[in-house]
């Protein structure tokens, strides 16, 4: 392997790195509050791709700029939480967080089942491709390697923007405080007047805003196309349980793991490369079964 093949798997890696990690942070932000596993969030990220596209392409016929794509990312992450996740949380997860963990799957599941079926009635099954924000900021050269600013310098700054964002907020923030404190114990947060509902109506919706940015970062480095959202949810789910169920900070750890061990293998071995991130994981569970991050709980009977 040359510089140029190390140089290029390296950038390949720490871009898609960024973006599974910032939607696995959404997931992991839900699992960790609330304790639900949202398969679902996978069809979250793909709307959101789906919409900054159709708004971008919207905007652009008007005649605005290219760089206009960047707060239309930001509109579409939003209107998918608010739209989408906090009807979800509040209209069915509301119902069954006491239930068993099989319900909660199902139902979320189903969730994830009609959203890929309303994509396909909106959108249709063509491809769409939006890649306006990408040309608007140019590209970079390093040691002779030409490679994009927006996946080289802007993905990566937003997961790390993001990842310090939220601990600064779950930390040092009066909201932030009352999510940390129902996620300790539910129901001592209720005795003392804190609403568990609407800390986590807030969680999911905050969790499903960052979905819908995954989705819309995305939108211009691929192909936005139906099973996108089931490709992401996996590797998803893929980051959080090598890093550790809830383990915010170990997700961006896993993520960068995933990110570059996929990355090296399509330029190395390219018939494996869709095996690493789960090779990744079963090695990590197989050692600590917990996550890399996550404490062994003791098992009550």
């Amino acid at each position: 392997m040359n510089l140029t093949i190390f140089l290029l798997a390296l950038f390949d890696g720490i871009s898609y790195a960024a973006l599974v990690f910032i939607v696995a942070l959404g997931l992991t932000l839900i699992f960790g509050v609330m304790r639900i596993l949202n398969i679902a969030h996978g069809s979250l990220y793909a709307i959101g791709a789906y919409a900054t596209v159709s708004l971008t392409g919207f905007f652009l016929a008007l005649g605005f700029a290219p760089v206009f794509a960047f707060p239309l990312m930001l509109v579409s992450a939003v209107l998918v939480g608010v739209l989408l996740g906090g009807p979800i949380e509040w209209l069915l997860l509301r119902r069954i967080y006491d239930k068993p963990e099989v319900l909660q799957l199902l139902v979320t599941f189903a969730v994830f089942m009609i959203l890929e079926d309303v994509q396909r009635l909106v959108w249709g099954t063509q491809p769409y491709f939006q890649a306006s924000a990408l040309q608007a900021l140019g590209n970079v050269t390093v040691f002779g390697v030409t490679y994009t600013v927006y996946q080289l310098i802007l993905l990566p700054m937003v997961a790390i923007g993001l990842l310090l964002g939220l601990r600064f907020f779950l930390r040092h923030t009066v909201i932030g405080k009352l999510i940390l404190a129902t996620t300790e114990d539910r129901e001592a947060a209720q005795s003392i007047g804190i609403d568990a509902e609407r800390v986590f109506l807030f969680t999911f919706t905050v969790g499903a805003v960052l979905a819908g940015l995954g989705g819309a970062l995305a939108s211009p480095t691929t192909s936005i196309l139906p099973g996108m959202g089931a490709d992401m949810i996996v590797l998803s789910f893929a980051v959080v349980a090598t890093a550790g169920l809830g383990q915010i900070g170990g997700a961006a750890v896993a993520a960068l793991m995933i990110g570059l061990g996929r990355s090296f293998a399509v330029y190395v071995w390219p018939e494996v490369a869709v095996l690493v991130p789960y090779l990744i994981m079963v090695l990590v569970l197989l050692v600590r079964p917990e996550g890399l991050f996550g404490s062994p709980v003791a098992r009550k009977i």
